[in-house]
């Protein structure tokens, strides 16, 4: 499993763009996503603040969604409106969520060099400490 929020920034006065590259990336990616969870848009409280809960049966549902057409496609949108993008993997408190654990995934077999890259890039941090607490 791999959860994931994001913690956005965009670019003052380009909110409106942002959010509707959001609802376009949230159809596509419910539309046909084998392996997705959980991926919603959230406004944060300061301004220009947004954040993105996305969550997957397994890392590579989740490099699935980050190389998928719909997801390269938005990318030069979304390069255009980003003031700042900070991932964060997190665990959900099992029986407080519903959701599994967050689990690192090897990619090292992927057969094409994007899902390579990636996986690289993007590879799953899963904190020590949570493994005390399982």
């Amino acid at each position: 499993m791999a959860t994931i929020l994001a913690h956005i920034t965009v670019k003052p006065g380009a909110e409106a763009q942002f959010e509707q590259i959001s609802r376009d990336l949230y159809r596509a990616s419910h539309a046909g996503e084998e392996g997705l969870l959980r991926y919603e848009y959230w406004r944060g409280s300061e301004p220009c603040t947004y954040y993105t809960l996305l969550s997957f049966s397994d890392f590579r549902a989740f490099i699935a969604h980050q190389t998928s057409e719909h997801h390269e496609s938005a990318s030069p949108q979304l390069g255009s409106v980003l003031a700042g993008l900070r991932l964060e993997w997190v665990d959900p408190v099992q029986g407080a969520c519903e959701l599994p654990s967050t689990e690192a995934q090897d990619l090292s077999d992927a057969t094409d060099e994007l899902t390579r890259a990636y996986a690289k890039r993007f590879a799953a941090q899963v904190a020590n400490w949570w493994q005390d607490l399982r």
